[in-house]
C-alpha cells in the first residue's frame, strides 16, 4: 500500500480565538493518519498491544506551509517511508478541501516490547502485510 487519505472537519475546540488550529493539535492528526494506514493494512493499534508491543514515537518534524480554520474538511495523506526494520517512519501531507498543501511531516516510531521497554524487530506478520 502506498498511502492512505483520512478526511474530517476541523472542530472548533482544536482552534484559538481566531479560529485558527493550534499547532499542537497536528500531532494529533498525523497519529489518526497512522492509525488509519495500519487499520486499512487489518492491523490495529489494539492488537499490537495485546501482544506486548508498543509504539512510541521517537522523532516528529512538522513543517507549516498555510492555516487550518474551524470547520475546514482536511485531509491527511500517510505514507510509510521505508520498509519498517526496527523503525517505522511516515511521511505526511495535510491540505484543505482547497488541495492547498497545509503542513508536510514526519514520524519515526520504534517496536518496543512493552514488558523490557527494549527496542524489537518489526514483527513478520506486520512485514508480511506491508509487503502484500
Amino acid at each position: 500500500m502506498d498511502f492512505n487519505r483520512i478526511s474530517f472537519r476541523v472542530r472548533y475546540g482544536e482552534t484559538d480565538k481566531m479560529g485558527v488550529v493550534y499547532h499542537g493539535n497536528y500531532a494529533q492528526y498525523l497519529e489518526m493518519g497512522r492509525v488509519e494506514w495500519l487499520r486499512q493494512l487489518g492491523i490495529s493499534y489494539k492488537s499490537l498491544e495485546e501482544k506486548g508491543i508498543i509504539l512510541p514515537v521517537i522523532s516528529l518534524r512538522m513543517d507549516f506551509k498555510k492555516s487550518a480554520y474551524y470547520d475546514d474538511l482536511i485531509t491527511v495523506e500517510t505514507s510509510l517511508k521505508n520498509r519498517p526494520l526496527v523503525k517505522i517512519e511516515f511521511d505526511y501531507k495535510i491540505y484543505n478541501q482547497d488541495k492547498e498543501v497545509l503542513m508536510v511531516a514526519n514520524t519515526v516510531l520504534v517496536f518496543m516490547d512493552d514488558k523490557t521497554k527494549r527496542p524489537i524487530r518489526c514483527p513478520d506478520y506486520v512485514l508480511e502485510k506491508i509487503e502484500k
